[in-house]
C-alpha cells in the first residue's frame, strides 16, 4: 500500500513532487495529521475490518486508568440535534489488562499509538506513566486531565498550577512525547495551555467535550444518569476552532485540533487556524471511514492552496 504522505494524488502532473503530509509535534512525528480520538475507536481491534489502520496518522485507544472502571450507569449517551452527549465515565479495563491484552495488538497495527491515561491524583498519573515504560514501542502518551464526567478525582485541566504539576511530574518519569488534552470548560484555555507547555508537554489537544445536559420534560428528569455529560460533534466545532486559534497564536505550542471534525473542509479549517494535526471523534460512530477519506483528500486540498506540505498551511489564517 502506498502511504498517503508519499502518494501524488491530487496533482495533474504525474511526475511532480509528491505531497508531504507528515507533521511534527514537538518530538512526535506523524506520517499524516489525521488521528482518531480516544474513546471513539475502542482499542482499534474493533475497527480493523472496516478501515486500514496503517493509513492513519495515529490511534488513541480508550483512556486507561489504574484500576478497571465500569463507568457510569445508563443512560450514558444521548443524541442531540447537532452532536452527542456522553457520560461514559472512563469505562475501561485498567492498566494491567491493557498491557497484557491490548498493547500486543496495538503495537502491530502499523500506526502511531498515543496512549491516553487518566488519574484521580497526580500520583496516579505518575504511576500509570511508570507502567507504560514497560510497554515497548509507545509513540506518545496523552494526559487526559480534562474528562468532564468522572467523579472522585480532580479536574486538573481547569487549574494552571495543577495542570503544570501533573505534566511536570509525568515528564520526569516518561521518556516518550507527551500530549496534554485540554478542556474548554474554563475561562481562559490559553492559561492552561501555557502551564502545560512550561511543564514540558510536546503538544496539547484542543479540545475535550463541552459540559452539557439533556432533560426529559415529561418525566421531569435528566436523561443522563450522571445528569451532565460532555457534548461532542458538530455543535462544538466553533468552540474548538476558537480554542485552537487562541492557543496556537498565544502559546506557540503544537496543537492537535478536535471537535466536530468530519470531512476535509473541517480538517483544513483547523489546520489553517493553527492545528498541526487533528483527531476524528464523534464522526467515527456514523462514518467509520471519515478519517481515511480525509487523509486521501488532503493532497487535493493542499493543491487548492498551492501547497506541497501540511507545514506550509498550518496557522496561515489571515486576520
Amino acid at each position: 500500500m502506498i502511504e498517503a504522505s508519499q502518494a501524488g494524488v491530487g496533482s495533474n502532473d504525474a511526475c511532480s513532487k509528491p505531497h508531504d503530509l507528515s507533521v511534527q509535534l514537538g518530538r512526535l512525528h506523524l506520517k499524516n495529521p489525521v488521528l482518531v480520538a480516544s474513546g471513539t475507536f475502542g482499542y482499534a481491534r474493533e475497527m480493523e475490518g472496516i478501515i486500514s489502520l496503517e493509513e492513519l496518522g495515529g490511534i488513541l485507544p480508550k483512556t486507561i486508568t489504574q484500576s478497571p472502571r465500569p463507568g457510569n450507569a445508563p443512560w450514558r449517551t444521548v443524541e442531540t440535534s447537532a452532536g452527542l452527549l456522553n457520560a461514559i465515565g472512563l469505562d475501561n479495563d485498567g492498566i494491567d489488562y491493557f498491557l497484557a491484552n491490548h498493547w500486543p495488538y496495538l503495537k502491530n497495527t502499523g500506526s502511531q499509538i498515543i496512549v491516553s491515561i487518566a488519574g484521580k491524583s497526580k500520583e496516579e498519573f505518575v504511576e500509570l506513566a511508570n507502567r507504560l515504560n514497560e510497554a515497548d514501542g509507545i509513540h506518545a502518551v496523552e494526559l487526559n486531565v480534562s474528562c468532564p464526567n468522572v467523579s472522585g478525582g480532580i479536574d486538573f485541566g481547569t487549574d494552571p498550577k495543577l495542570c503544570y504539576d501533573v505534566v511536570a511530574s509525568v515528564r520526569k518519569v516518561l521518556d516518550c512525547p507527551i500530549v496534554t488534552k485540554l478542556t474548554p470548560n474554563v475561562t481562559r484555555i490559553v492559561d492552561i495551555a501555557r502551564a502545560a507547555k512550561e511543564a514540558g508537554t510536546d503538544a496539547v489537544t484542543c479540545i475535550n467535550t463541552v459540559l452539557g445536559m439533556a432533560v426529559d420534560w415529561r418525566k421531569q428528569k435528566p436523561m443522563l444518569s450522571n445528569i451532565v455529560g460532555g457534548l461532542s460533534g458538530p455543535a462544538i466545532k466553533p468552540i474548538a476552532l476558537r480554542c485552537v486559534y487562541q492557543v496556537a497564536k498565544q502559546v506557540g505550542v503544537p496543537v492537535i485540533g478536535v471537535g466536530g471534525i468530519a470531512n476535509i473542509d473541517d480538517c483544513m479549517e483547523f489546520l489553517i487556524a493553527g492545528a498541526s494535526a487533528i483527531q476524528i471523534g464523534t464522526a467515527n460512530y456514523y462514518d467509520p471511514m471519515a478519517s481515511i477519506k480525509i487523509i486521501r483528500e488532503l493532497p487535493n486540498a493542499l493543491e487548492t492552496l498551492g501547497a506541497k506540505s501540511i507545514r506550509e498551511i498550518v496557522g496561515t489564517l489571515k486576520t
